[in-house]
């Protein structure tokens, strides 16, 4: 039986900025949530993920939020939104549609292949072997882990996820890629 994960809309709006390989540029917080800026690394498209924190209305997005993100991609050009949140109204979900603006919530992200997800997940923890011990382990004897397998998280994570995409277990991926950004976060801070 497979361990169900829930990610955070935040968490969602992480993974598909990796995923999707967009270079967020900016991370800038409002009164109703948060606006990423991102940088869509091969078309070179500018991207609005509009994350709505949960609170107003039990956690639904309504039309008036749809359109005033409708305003803002057009007054700061932006070439796509997506829109993030808990839940939301038919109407929104009808304007989201008429703008072009993909929805994220609770219980909808957009499709994550495997295999993009495990890159991701991969590239944050060469970062974050680059970042502890300066290099990225060529082979499985070079890793300073390597003999005491539990005195590196980054190691766990790493074994734990390559042997989730193995069997194609997403949600387990997904939990992985929620811990290694964790840990990845905490380490660009210091």
């Amino acid at each position: 039986m497979e361990l169900q994960v829930k990610l955070s809309i935040e968490d969602k709006a992480e993974l598909l900025m990796a995923v999707r390989n967009y270079k967020c540029e900016e991370r800038k917080k409002w009164d109703d949530g948060i606006d990423f800026t991102a940088l869509d690394s091969s078309s070179q498209e500018r991207i609005l993920l509009r994350l709505i924190e949960p609170g107003v209305k039990a956690g639904f997005v309504g039309i008036d939020a749809v359109k005033k993100m409708s305003e803002v991609m057009k007054r700061q050009d932006y070439d796509k939104g997506f829109l993030i949140g808990k839940r939301f109204t038919e109407a929104a979900e009808q304007e989201m549609t008429q703008q072009n603006i993909q929805r994220i919530s609770e219980d909808y992200m957009p499709p994550v292949a495997s295999d993009r997800l495990y890159l991701a997940i991969n590239d944050h923890v060469c970062d974050l072997c680059k970042i502890r011990c300066g290099e990225v382990p060529k082979t499985e004897t070079d890793c300073k882990a390597y003999s005491n397998i539990h005195s590196c998280a980054v190691r766990i994570i790493s074994d734990n996820a390559a042997f989730h995409y193995e069997r194609g277990w997403i949600n387990l991926l997904e939990h992985d890629f929620k811990k290694i950004t964790s840990i990845y976060e905490t380490m660009k801070l210091h």
